[in-house]
């Protein structure tokens, strides 16, 4: 991730105080969210021209049963493309390379890409390239670490063989590919590697000098721990899509990072920023737009600047209101994520999740639920139980945790569906139905 020399910028501490604190109701739903097992640790800050506040819940894991702070770092995942396309308006600034570039110009001369001379720089920024969200050799050897034997070689492979379903620039759809691919396109026009040429260009002009891919060994110490279901996960590694998820940060670097946007600290890279935020497509809808990475809502009250992102045990979040000229950061360590937080501080016309009440169920009767369930062929369901909690895993898949609505209805977060488990007069469970997306699926108790 590295380029040309930037001129190294120190900047300004901010203040911290109490002004920009959310109301306690807010700071209550997301306790409420932490005791009942959405997330293991929650780190939330807000930041604007009177300082910042920041403020932290739950434990970094079971065998750290402290919260996280403003130094404790976490996986950011897709929110690394906020910082991906900043690089490519910091170089466009420049005039080292254009928006509206082929990437024929920037891939190996002896790939043979039948789309290379109607995609840009520009289309894969914006999610308009027509590339699909993964590549189709994308097989990854161990679900808990999914782009970690994703090659070069697998890389160049997948475009040279590939034909667009779509024409570049015709429709907006989220691509892991697309961003991944324009940060080793930017990497190998440098002759750097991605963190090194995001180091020289991005991190340390605006002094986020927690803010990686490869971790110091007083950030490993440092480093929270993921979780899914409630159990710890690996941290993940992207070898060659570095540009789509592969940043750790910590709260005070993401603060900063916001500030800088928002122009409370001073930036060389303010205009690559202006030119980065600008909405360039349409994302789906009519309220949501797309700049290079940024995406840009707009709500009852506002215009959000923002970005969420996902691994494998991390949810997180970073959004702005320039008007309002505040910022917000919400990192999770676990895999049910605190969006809507993030979107009410900035816009208080969007709802709060509600915390949905949960039925006390005894352990006797949480165990019988324990088993698997064939769902279709070669796809099973899986129940497992630890202590007072059941998880459902789905063949392929991650478990997720499933909370009970009544004694056998149970309910999940990470998506909207919902189980029914299936119980004759005796007592014995013979099946459960999946209701999701409208359609109901039952499936059989094998063992």
């Amino acid at each position: 991730m590295r380029f040309a020399l930037l001129p190294l910028l120190v900047v300004l501490a901010l203040p911290v105080g109490a002004q920009p604190a959310p109301p306690e109701a807010v700071l209550d739903n997301v306790r409420a969210r932490v005791a009942a097992g959405e997330s293991e640790g929650v780190f939330l800050g807000i930041v604007e021209p009177g300082g910042r506040w920041t403020w932290g819940d739950g434990r970094l894991s079971a065998e750290r049963p402290v919260a996280p702070d403003a130094a404790t770092l976490f996986e950011i995942g897709s929110i690394t493309k906020a910082f991906t396309g900043l690089l490519l308006a910091e170089m466009a600034t420049r005039d080292e390379v254009a928006l509206d570039d082929p990437i024929a110009g920037y891939l190996p001369d002896s790939l043979d890409v039948a789309f290379a001379d109607r995609v840009t720089l520009e289309h894969l920024a914006t999610h308009t390239s027509g590339l699909p969200r993964l590549p189709g050799n994308f097989a990854p050897a161990d679900m808990s670490d999914p782009y970690a034997d994703y090659t070069v070689e697998d890389l160049y492979a997948f475009l040279d063989g590939h034909t667009l379903e779509r024409e570049p620039g015709a429709a907006y759809a989220y691509s892991n590919l697309g961003m991944g691919l324009l940060g080793h396109l930017l990497a190998r026009h440098a002759g750097l590697s991605f963190e090194a040429l995001l180091r020289e260009r991005v991190l340390d002009p605006l002094g986020l000098d927690d803010t990686v891919v490869t971790l110091r060994p007083d950030q490993q110490a440092r480093m929270t721990t993921g979780h899914s279901a409630g159990q710890p996960v690996p941290l993940w590694a992207f070898p060659t899509l570095a540009g789509a998820g592969a940043l750790r940060s910590t709260g005070a670097d993401m603060l900063r990072f916001a500030a800088a946007h928002l122009g409370l600290v001073e930036t060389p890279l303010a205009e690559a920023m202006a030119l980065a935020r600008t909405p360039r497509a349409q994302a789906g809808h009519d309220s949501m737009a797309v700049g290079l990475g940024w995406h840009v809502r707009t709500g009852p009250n506002a215009e959000v600047v923002w970005h969420n992102g996902g691994t494998g045990g991390f949810r997180t979040f970073v959004g702005i209101d320039e008007a309002q000229r505040r910022g917000v950061v919400v990192l999770t360590n676990a895999n049910l994520g605190m969006d809507d937080v993030g979107m009410h501080l900035l816009d208080p016309g969007l709802p709060l999740q509600a915390v949905a009440p949960t039925a006390d169920l005894a352990p006797e009767t949480l165990a019988r639920y324990v088993g698997r369930y064939q769902i279709a062929p070669g796809f099973v369901l899986t129940i497992a139980r630890e202590e007072a909690q059941l998880t459902a895993q789905l063949t392929g898949q991650p478990p997720v945790r499933i909370y009970p609505a009544s004694e056998t209805e149970f309910f999940l977060k990470v998506v909207d569906a919902r189980l029914t488990f299936r119980v004759d007069g005796e007592g014995t469970v013979e099946g459960l139905t999946l209701h999701q997306n409208g359609q109901d699926t039952a499936a059989q108790k094998i063992e």
